[in-house]
C-alpha cells in the first residue's frame, strides 16, 4: 500500500512545472538539453514532454541538425496556448501591444489618448484591433495588463486616484473586466517601467535600484530584487509631493485634486518646469524632449544640464539618504534622451549631497517601458493561468506577484 499516495503526482507537477519554466525562459530546446538543464532523467524528459503536448502547452518547433545521430526535436511553448495585450495610456497617447504566451508581439498600435472618452470604451475598442489583426478571438486573451499614471490601490488593484486621465477612477477595473470578459489588471506606469528595466534594461544585474521618472509628473519605483515597494496605500513613489530644498511645500490638508501642481519636486522637474528653464536658456522646442535633446547636443547646452541635473539629485539625495540603492536609473524622455550626459551630472551632484554614492544611468529599455513591462507582468499572469492553473486575477499587488515571473517571459516582448 502507497503510504504517501499523493506523492507521484506532486513530483509530477514539479517536473512539469520545472520544464515550462524552463522553455518560458530559454526558448526552444531539445531533450538532452532540458534535461541536463533541469537534472531531470531523459526517461522523466520523455514522460514530461508527452505530458505536457498532450495538454497543448507545448509543441515540437523542429529538430537540430549537426549531431553524430538523428536530429533532435526541440521543443518549446505552444504559441496559441495564450495570448496577452499590454497597454500604457498617458494623457497624449496609447501603446497597446499583442503578444503570444512566448512573448511574440503579433500586433501593435500607438493611438492619440481622448482622456475625455470612457475608459472602458477606448480599452474595448483597442482589445478588438488587436485581435482582429492578430487573427485570434478576444476570449483567448488570457490576461490584459494596464499601466496608467495613478494610484493604485494595494487592497483591490483598483485605481486609487488618476490626476492627469481623471476618467481612469475607483470602479474602472471591475467595469474593464465585465466589459471585455477576460482577466485585466491595472498597474501604475512607472512601476511597470521599472519591472521593463530590471528585466531588460540598466538594472538586469543589480539586487535593487531606484527608477525615477521626469515625466509631465516626477514619479519614482523601488525594486528590492523582483519585488516592488509599494506602501501602505500605494502611493509609494509619488514624487511629485516630496519636499525638497527651494521648492514650495503644500501647506494644511493635501488637494489631491490639484494633482502635486505647486508641490515640492513637482515645481522644479516636472515638464513645465523643465521647458521654462530650458527657455531661460535659450532652448525652445515644442516637447521636453527636444529641448533635453538640443542641450546634450550643443556646448551651449552645459549650464542648462547642470541646472536640471541639481534639481534631479535634489530629489535623488533625499531618496539616498533613506534607501542607499546601488542604482538610480533616469527614466521618461528625459532620462533616456539625456543619456550619460545628464546622468553624470546628477551622479556628481548626489555624490555632494549625502553619504550614498549611487552610480546614476539613463533607462536602457529599448522602446516603450511603460508598455513593455505591462507586457512582461501580463505573459506572467498568463502562463500561471495556462501551465499551472494559477489564477492571479491580482485584486492587490499586480506587480508584486507578477515582476517575480517576469523572468519567464524570453527576450523583449
Amino acid at each position: 500500500m502507497n503510504a504517501n499516495p499523493g506523492r507521484p503526482r506532486l513530483l509530477r507537477e514539479l517536473n512539469d512545472r520545472a520544464v515550462l519554466e524552463l522553455l518560458g525562459s530559454s526558448g526552444i530546446l531539445t531533450r538532452a538539453q532540458i534535461s541536463e538543464a533541469t537534472g531531470l532523467s531523459k526517461v522523466t524528459i520523455n514522460h514530461v514532454l508527452a505530458r505536457l503536448a498532450e495538454r497543448g502547452v507545448i509543441v515540437q518547433t523542429g529538430v537540430q541538425a549537426g549531431g553524430r545521430g538523428p536530429n533532435a526535436a526541440l521543443h518549446g511553448l505552444n504559441p496559441a496556448s495564450g495570448y496577452v495585450i499590454g497597454l500604457a495610456v498617458d494623457m497624449e497617447t496609447t501603446w497597446a501591444i499583442l503578444a503570444d504566451i512566448t512573448g511574440r508581439t503579433l500586433a501593435e498600435f500607438t493611438v492619440p489618448t481622448d482622456v475625455a472618452e470612457d475608459p472602458v470604451t477606448a480599452v474595448h475598442d483597442l482589445a478588438g484591433r488587436l485581435t482582429a489583426e492578430a487573427g485570434i478571438a478576444l476570449s483567448q486573451v488570457r490576461a490584459c495588463m494596464i499601466g496608467v499614471s495613478a494610484v493604485i490601490d494595494p487592497a483591490t488593484g483598483d485605481v486609487g486616484f488618476c490626476y492627469d486621465l481623471p476618467a481612469w477612477e475607483p470602479g474602472v477595473l471591475h467595469r474593464l473586466r465585465l466589459r471585455l470578459g477576460v482577466p485585466v489588471s491595472i498597474d501604475n506606469d512607472v512601476n511597470l517601467a521599472a519591472v521593463a528595466e530590471r528585466a531588460l534594461g540598466a538594472a538586469r544585474d543589480v539586487r535593487g535600484f531606484v527608477l525615477v521618472w521626469i515625466g509631465l509628473g516626477p514619479g519614482g519605483a523601488v525594486m528590492v530584487g523582483d519585488q516592488l515597494l509599494r506602501g501602505a496605500t500605494g502611493t509609494a513613489g509619488e514624487l511629485g509631493w516630496m519636499p525638497v530644498p527651494g521648492a514650495p511645500v503644500s501647506d494644511g490638508v493635501v488637494d489631491r485634486a490639484r494633482g502635486g501642481v505647486g508641490a515640492a519636486f513637482q515645481t522644479l522637474v516636472g515638464w513645465q518646469a523643465v521647458q521654462e528653464l530650458a527657455g531661460e536658456h535659450g532652448l525652445r522646442a515644442d516637447h521636453v524632449r527636444d529641448s533635453v535633446a538640443a542641450a546634450v547636443a550643443s556646448p551651449a547646452g552645459a549650464p542648462f544640464l547642470d541646472e536640471l541635473a541639481r534639481r534631479i539629485a535634489l530629489g535623488v539625495a533625499s531618496i539616498c539618504t533613506v534607501l542607499d540603492p546601488e542604482l538610480v536609473v533616469l527614466g521618461s524622455d528625459v532620462g533616456s534622451t539625456g543619456g550619460p550626459a545628464l546622468a553624470g551630472r546628477v551622479e556628481r551632484a548626489v555624490a555632494g549631497m549625502c553619504l550614498g554614492r549611487p552610480r546614476v544611468v539613463a533607462s536602457e529599455v529599448p522602446g516603450g517601458p511603460v508598455v513593455r513591462g505591462a507586457l512582461l507582468i501580463g505573459i506572467g499572469q498568463a502562463r500561471n493561468r495556462v501551465f499551472f492553473g494559477e489564477d492571479h486575477e491580482v485584486e492587490s499587488g499586480a506587480g508584486d506577484q507578477a515582476a517575480g515571473r517576469s523572468r519567464l517571459a524570453k527576450g523583449t516582448p
